[in-house]
């Protein structure tokens, strides 16, 4: 039980941490990507963040999301320096980076990760509307109308079967 009380207490600071930035340099999106990173951290069977200092894991929690979310790009908005994260922490670059490379590896998140990505990652995604048929990559929007002329047809040869019953009665 004091073990959960001190899980509880570690991610309550996390979480103020990670928020305290998120609103003076990111936005909401990034903030909420934040607290349910550390919240799936806090169900780990061997919680990370209870060793180590906490602001390492503040500023690793934020670089891991902006890795897989082309945080550092200027031509994407909101944009940080690596540097603005450490220097607000007060972190190691080096030891920032190490962080955010284990929390990405404990949660396998890469490019494109559904689960924290931002939205707009999500909807400029090019491989979102591919998929892979017996070894084959193929445009979504193929199947798509592939299936709905299959319809069409479908329907226009009921109709055809309809004509032909009624004539017969």
């Amino acid at each position: 039980m004091r073990d959960k009380t001190r899980i509880n207490e570690k991610a309550h600071q996390l979480i103020s941490l990670t928020t305290e930035f998120c609103e003076q340099h990111l936005d909401d999106e990034y903030e909420q990507l934040c607290e349910k990173l550390i919240r799936k951290m806090s169900r780990k069977r061997n919680v990370p963040y209870l060793s180590g200092r906490i602001e390492i894991w503040a500023a690793g929690v934020i670089y891991a999301l902006g890795q897989i979310n082309f945080l550092f790009d200027r031509s994407f908005e909101p944009y940080a320096t690596p540097d603005d994260i450490c220097d607000h922490f007060g972190t190691n670059k080096s030891t920032t980076s190490q962080k955010a490379k284990v929390i990405r590896d404990m949660f396998k998140m890469t490019y494109g990760n559904d689960e924290f990505s931002t939205e707009r990652n999500k909807e400029n995604d090019p491989f979102a509307k591919l998929m892979m048929i017996n070894g084959l990559i193929v445009p979504i929007d193929i199947l798509e109308s592939e299936s709905q002329e299959e319809e069409e047809e479908d329907n226009t040869m009921q109709d055809k079967r309809q004509i032909t019953m009624d004539n017969f009665i």
